[in-house]
């Protein structure tokens, strides 16, 4: 099997699907990258990955490469796993650009029946326009199916999502194409049987399996922002989030997952998921239906201007600004950058969004992060950059905990204050014990909690 885009979750399902025993070719055409991975690097962070592909380079069943034609002589069944950013215009709808490529270069090249497999997240109806350009692209005689699978990797977590699935949706058109996604994640339920648990499969139709991930991530899009939302109320009347989301996540029907209250939700997939579906609903003439997630997005982005108002609070420096604040002059250590711990993902990630904002009301900023250093500073060249914990706290007025690393989370607040030029804390995302570092002599500032010095 081939997986036609190495990105991180092209890479991470070769890697994986390689350890489960096939032989998988990985595809792409940055050649940078190519290399990287056939030399046993990952150019990425993601826990554990890296054992797995050089065991799997070793083997001999695991190869990459920039060459198409190797891909159509290899593989039978093809998986696409390219990027579908969210389009610079105003439509912010999925940019299929790099499907489109991905198909167009492989096809061609094809001397046999195929399947191709998307895994990548789409806008509902895209199997149906790859199953027309697939066959206008195709050799004569050679049939090529097209199925849908939607990943639901989780940043940190992926190799477990990709070995030990909670869940596969095949979204196919015959019975031959899902005897072919049965056959190539047999390896799948093979471990399961060994762990003596089940793998549950919905098999349905191609545009329902298209929905399922973008509707999934705009549920738990709306959980995140209605914790978030319910925060601002706490905080309005001196409740705590952390034990109203303890009581009401005991519900069996809301659970306690994604209920934790803090600086919102980042990352390469909730934002544009959520804008995405939102634009393709509205070309289907039922925007209307997901108008709420207008505000969804509209509470998350509200979270990470309240923590500059928190900051000014605390630092009293508030002004007459439309924002109230003003920093100018004020020293902020920002403790993350990755949009979530155990990845060096900054895309639209809350932690970097706050420290640009901080530094546009005026603070000189000092970012670290234990992962994702280099990629901040591509993204946000203009803020300060520190090696270590320590140094990015050091004499520091303020100290804001955005991303929940749990270096942030076990540190020693004692200690830290001895290096501060002040004891302030944002728990940024509620990750801390309050009542450890106000023992230790901070005045502390959670997200939605009671606040007392």
């Amino acid at each position: 099997m081939t997986f036609l885009g190495c990105g991180y979750l092209g890479a991470t399902y070769a890697i994986c699907f390689a350890e489960l025993g096939y032989e998988v070719l990985g595809v792409d055409v940055d050649e940078r990258k190519i290399q990287a991975l056939a030399a046993g690097q990952v150019p990425f962070v993601e826990p554990g990955l890296s054992e797995l592909l050089n065991r799997n380079l070793a083997a001999g069943r695991l190869a990459f490469t920039t060459d198409y034609q190797q891909a159509a002589d290899h593989g039978d069944v093809h998986f696409i796993c390219v990027g579908t950013p969210q389009r610079a215009d105003e439509s912010a709808s999925a940019d299929l650009t790099y499907v489109e490529a991905a198909v167009t270069s492989l096809v061609p090249h094809l001397t046999r029946d195929a399947l191709l497999v998307g895994k990548s997240t789409v806008p509902v109806n895209t199997t149906e326009w790859v199953a027309q350009l697939a066959a206008k692209h195709a050799p004569s005689g050679v049939q090529v199916e097209v199925a849908w699978s939607p990943e639901f990797l989780q940043e940190g977590h992926a190799l477990e999502d990709v070995l030990r699935p909670n869940r596969l949706v095949f979204g196919v058109s015959s019975p031959a194409a899902e005897a072919a996604l049965r056959a190539a994640h047999r390896g799948v339920f093979e471990l399961a049987l060994q762990d003596d648990r089940q793998v549950p499969v919905v098999v349905t139709d191609p545009a329902t399996a298209e929905l399922v991930k973008v509707a999934a991530n705009a549920f738990l899009a709306t959980k995140i922002s209605f914790i978030n939302a319910v925060s601002a109320v706490c905080d309005a009347a001196g409740a705590d989030v952390t034990d109203l989301a303890k009581a009401i996540g005991l519900d069996a029907r809301i659970g306690t997952a994604f209920l934790r209250a803090g600086v919102g939700f980042g990352g390469g997939c909730l934002p544009k998921d959520i804008r995405a579906f939102q634009a393709r609903a509205a070309e289907l003439g039922v925007g209307h239906e997901l108008r709420f997630l207008h505000e969804i997005d509209g509470i998350n982005q509200r979270r990470r201007l309240h923590v500059v108002q928190l900051a000014a609070g605390l630092l009293d420096r508030t002004s007459s600004r439309p924002t109230g604040a003003d920093l100018t002059g004020c020293t902020v250590a920002v403790l993350g950058a990755a949009f979530k711990p155990h990845t060096d993902d900054v895309r639209d990630s809350p932690a970097l969004a706050v420290a640009g904002m901080l530094h546009q009301h005026g603070a000189n900023v000092v970012v670290y992060d234990p992962a994702g250093m280099d990629n901040a500073r591509r993204v946000s060249p203009h803020l300060q950059y520190a090696p270590s914990f320590e140094d990015a706290v050091s004499d520091a007025d303020l100290v804001c905990v955005l991303t929940a690393w749990d270096e942030f989370r076990h540190a020693d607040p004692a200690a830290i204050a001895q290096l501060v030029a002040a004891p302030r804390v944002i728990d940024g995302m509620n990750c801390l014990d309050a009542d450890l570092w106000r023992a230790a002599g901070w005045t502390y500032r959670g997200i939605g909690r009671q606040q007392h010095s």
